[in-house]
């Protein structure tokens, strides 16, 4: 399975932030082209600043399915925007994982 770690900083409006969030991932959950294929996890530090988005696709049809899709375009141009230029983003593969 391949993924992408997503790193950056952001202390703006939380509201917002929360709302771009929330909607990206219920449109991946509502989404049947990708259901059950991408999976995305996104987290906040202790600090309240720092943020890490970890997502994992099955296949590379199953990313193109994501990124053509109006949802992933408006997602990303917001999260830059959050991120400016703290935003880290690596391709990455799983090794491994429990269950």
């Amino acid at each position: 399975m391949d993924g992408i770690v997503v790193r950056y900083s952001y202390d703006g409006d939380e509201d917002a932030w929360q709302r771009v969030i929330d909607a990206f991932l219920a449109a991946v959950a509502s989404d049947p082209q990708v259901q059950g294929r991408f999976r995305y996890v996104v987290t906040v530090g202790n600090d309240g600043v720092s943020r890490t988005h970890i997502g994992r696709w099955d296949s590379e049809e199953t990313l193109k399915t994501l990124q053509a899709s109006d949802y992933f375009a408006t997602f990303s141009q917001s999260l830059r925007g959050f991120a400016g230029d703290t935003l880290e983003a690596t391709r990455m593969r799983v090794y491994g994982e429990t269950g």
